[in-house]
């Protein structure tokens, strides 16, 4: 949803609270808030029966101390909101999933994403477990606004955070995910995990940086179909981004969108606070890193989704804009659109 905390990701407070404090007269945002009479985050936006839904953290001021594991970002549940147009009136449908309802959870709902398949909704969601590491979980409705019925157990293989599913053209699902510092990515090797791990990166500067997963889902949408995968950012000249390189590697949130037949890998820098892009021709990588497509938002973290609606791109992300607080966060949606040479145009979220 990091320094050293996390989005529903993560971030450092005192940064962001200096940062808002300094911006919130002077500054003009670029779009409005969504809904404002609840906090919500990291919005993953799909069409579904006509209708644009968004699935957003549910932010709420829980009173838990701040530290740099991100928790004080200690949502409970999801609401599901869903729109007629990017303009029209959002409804809010209540809570979707409830961190009560799942029997294998401790705390902590963090970024969730949603898909169609089979007749069925799936609600994919990371939540820490009774031993509060994360792990990722699915929930299922047969209606985009749930409720939905989670899993008794998280998907087997799964780790760490911010899934995002993305569907191909030929009908096959492959769920990205991961987050470094907060989102415990870091902690985890060959499959094992240890609790006293790094609470940041590898370590290792001159090396290539720890990446996002990637995992093709089964058909019934609720496994992993063979192993997972590291999902592989290189710059021009093929060679893998490194630790040190905090402009451009992976840090988490995830997206992926498909446009002109190429595969957009889409993600948040975390501490240095850009989105970023990356192309390949696989949805299983490599993706070769584009630059930065949006400027760093009013708060610590940027999370978003990309949607085509009739024709027209679209991004979904989130700012401080209502709460000026860091871990109280407002979803919003403002244009996106492809340059000629397939690289996404800079988004200026805020003019100062």
């Amino acid at each position: 949803m990091m320094a050293l905390a996390a989005s529903a990701c993560q971030q450092n407070q005192k940064s962001a609270s200096n940062e808002t404090a300094d911006t919130t007269k002077k500054s003009k945002y670029l779009s409005p808030p969504l809904i404002k009479d609840i906090y919500t985050a990291d919005p993953s936006a799909h069409l579904f029966e006509g209708k644009i839904y968004i699935y957003p953290s549910h932010d709420i001021e829980a009173g838990t101390p701040e530290n740099d594991n991100g928790d004080h970002f200690d949502m409970r549940d999801y609401h599901i909101l869903s729109m007629d147009s990017v303009t029209g009136k959002v409804t809010d449908h209540g809570v979707g999933l409830s961190v009560k309802d799942i029997p294998w959870a401790g705390r902590q709902l963090w970024a969730p994403d949603a898909a169609f398949k089979n007749g069925t909704y799936y609600l994919y969601f990371p939540v820490k477990d009774k031993n509060d590491v994360f792990r990722i979980g699915v929930a299922t409705a047969k209606n985009p606004a749930g409720p939905f019925k989670a899993e008794p157990k998280p998907m087997e293989g799964s780790l760490s955070i911010d899934p995002a599913v993305f569907t191909d053209t030929d009908g096959n699902s492959y769920m990205y995910f991961g987050g470094i510092w907060g989102g415990q990515l870091q902690r985890w090797n060959n499959g094992k995990y240890d609790a006293n791990g790094s609470k940041t990166d590898s370590g290792k500067e001159n090396e290539p940086a720890i990446s996002a997963k990637v995992a093709k889902l089964s058909k019934d949408m609720l496994s992993f179909d063979g192993a997972v995968k590291d999902v592989k950012i290189v710059d021009a000249n093929g060679k893998e981004l490194l630790t040190k390189d905090h402009d451009r590697r992976f840090f988490e949130g995830a997206w992926m969108h498909k446009f002109n037949g190429k595969y957009y890998f889409t993600y948040s820098t975390g501490d240095t606070h850009y989105l970023a892009s990356a192309i390949g021709d696989s949805p299983m990588g490599p993706f070769t890193y584009q630059g930065t497509f949006m400027n760093p938002v009013q708060g610590w973290t940027t999370h978003h989704s990309i949607l085509e609606i009739k024709g027209k791109w679209y991004i979904f992300y989130h700012d401080t804009e209502l709460s000026n607080k860091t871990h109280l966060r407002n979803i919003k949606v403002t244009a996106l659109k492809h340059n000629a040479d397939g690289t996404i145009a800079l988004i200026e979220p805020m003019n100062k």
